[in-house]
């Protein structure tokens, strides 16, 4: 990432924590980079002395760096291929909402859709593994989804933050799963809330998006 200021004051304590953007994977479309040696850059001054230069280096290979490019890469080698979201018609039934995923092509290869996780809130349940495959020369696929509420305490529906990351674990050509993170349009976000509550049976007090 280009330098971006960012001032801190530091007090006479034993540890200060200044927060740092990691910025965008450098992705690569042929397969999953290596996370290369990261290092932080900082200007430091103390009293009437002027700014220095201060390079730290981070411990390679740093764990957290390489699971972060791991996590972005697979979905960005994922969505190459094929465009994976919620469809537009959903419908509920009893304590049940019926939908689809809707896989779109995009680039070549065999995608398979092999699981869908559930979030904090909602169950997700399918059919078997895997839920469905969009053959090479294939430019859509529809892959039928049940969702039910995860939780019915009032306090959820209020401080829900990860209430629609949909983890969606897919392949191309049979290769190594990878995961996409799936959210639904905040106008199905906003239907979702309301039939979880009334599944719930919490009545309609609110129908705006969880966090």
């Amino acid at each position: 990432m280009p330098p971006q200021r960012a001032d801190a004051v530091i007090g006479k304590t034993e540890r200060t924590d200044l927060p740092i953007p990691y910025g965008a994977a450098n992705c690569l479309p042929q397969g999953l980079p290596e996370v290369g040696p990261a290092t932080v850059v900082a200007h430091v001054g103390g009293g009437s002395a002027p700014p220095r230069k201060v390079v730290f280096r981070v411990p390679h290979p740093d764990p957290l760096l390489a699971r972060l490019l791991r996590d972005e890469c697979s979905e960005f080698l994922i969505k190459q291929a094929a465009g994976i979201e919620f469809g537009p018609e959903w419908k509920e039934s009893g304590k049940v909402m019926r939908g689809n995923l809707v896989v779109t092509r995009r680039g070549p290869g065999t995608v398979t859709l092999n699981e869908m996780g559930g979030t904090t809130h909602y169950i997700v349940t399918a059919g078997g593994r895997p839920l469905g495959t969009l053959a090479a020369g294939a430019q859509r696929l529809e892959v039928p989804v049940e969702l039910t509420p995860g939780r019915c305490d009032p306090h959820a529906f209020a401080e829900a933050k990860k209430a629609f990351l949909f983890p969606v674990r897919a392949a191309i050509d049979g290769g190594e799963e990878r995961v996409v993170i799936v959210t639904p349009p905040q106008p199905l976000q906003h239907r979702l809330i309301a039939y979880a509550m009334r599944a719930c049976g919490l009545g309609e007090r609110s129908t705006g998006p969880a966090g």
